[in-house]
């Protein structure tokens, strides 16, 4: 199963557009994550729609950050792209009626269950700055010349 990185790359979109005072396009976001712009769009779609960013059309126009990266939570950027899944184990349904599968499901079931909502506990405790903070001490840290992100 291919990794879901929506959630990495919007906060990676997200913290970026926090740092510049302009707008940022599509294609400029779609060329930092090395993806199609209709992607970004359909992605950044949700994020509008819960009120994080905000989309201008036309000359000048782009996507901008309406709320301070404190406000936001990592639980709220991953409800916002439309909660993937966050494992990529799971039950069998090969022999359902098989007992011994049956058993493995419950508690494959409650475990994931249990992991999942620690996992979104922790989601909805980080802010946004927090990650932002972390960047900028480790940016500190380095020459100048090592910092390299397309955008």
């Amino acid at each position: 199963m291919r990794n879901d990185s929506r959630l990495s790359r919007m906060l990676h979109v997200l913290i970026h557009m926090d740092k510049h005072q302009h707008s940022a396009t599509s294609d400029m976001i779609a060329k930092m994550l090395n993806t199609n712009p209709v992607v970004v769009r359909r992605t950044m779609a949700g994020l509008r729609e819960q009120g994080y960013v905000r989309s201008e059309k036309g000359h000048g126009g782009g996507w901008t950050l309406v709320r301070p990266l404190s406000d936001i939570t990592l639980l709220d950027v991953y409800n916002a792209i439309g909660e993937p899944h966050l494992f990529a184990i799971g039950p069998a349904d090969d022999q359902p009626q098989c007992l011994v599968e049956q058993a493995v499901n419950v508690a494959l079931g409650d475990a994931m269950k249990e992991a999942q909502a620690l996992l979104l506990r922790r989601l909805d405790s980080v802010t946004l700055d927090k990650i932002a903070a972390d960047f900028e001490a480790k940016l500190t840290a380095r020459p100048a010349t090592s910092y390299s992100c397309a955008s």
